[in-house]
């Protein structure tokens, strides 16, 4: 009776385990949605994507190395925030907070393998689980799309999990 018992406790615990898990992913889920819908905001506040050289603009401000968007996204949520500008058939982040070696991770590229670029590519988000620098991410990638409705660049935000 007593390993009955035992088998009993040893499944209701691992009940629990994996009830946590999904607890935690479902508010990981929410706080990305979060997170991206103030980022988007807060970029469509700015105005219009557009390139002037191999500069990117929202509306008249310049983002290559500006942090104030990012930063405050990463601030009120606790989370990380990139925004990236298409570079040939790559993605560059040109401003984040996204850590590598001690610095901002600027001028690295969004993973050409990661299930992110699939969808950014077709012009759709991407919403669940990827590698950033080595790390696991629960992540949000939305478009950044021209007047034309090409993918011009993409905003992102992240919880490390």
């Amino acid at each position: 009776m007593r390993k009955y018992y035992t088998a009993i406790a040893m499944v209701a615990v691992i009940g629990i385990v994996l009830f946590a898990g999904v607890c935690h992913a479902q508010g990981l889920d929410e706080k990305v949605k979060t997170a991206m819908k103030m980022l988007q905001e807060k970029t469509a506040a700015l105005g219009q994507a557009r390139f002037e050289g191999n500069m990117f603009y929202l509306g008249d401000t310049e983002m290559n190395g500006n942090y104030e968007v990012v930063d405050e996204v990463a601030n009120n949520n606790g989370c990380t925030a990139t925004i990236f500008a298409a570079a040939g058939e790559d993605y560059r982040r040109i401003s984040t907070n996204v850590i590598k070696e001690g610095s901002r991770a600027v001028g690295t590229i969004l993973d050409p393998n990661g299930p992110a670029i699939k969808k950014i590519k077709v012009g759709e988000a991407y919403y669940g689980e990827a590698d950033i620098l080595g790390n696991k991410y629960q992540t949000g990638y939305e478009p950044i799309k021209d007047p034309d409705g090409k993918v011009i660049g993409i905003l992102y935000v992240g919880y490390k999990i």
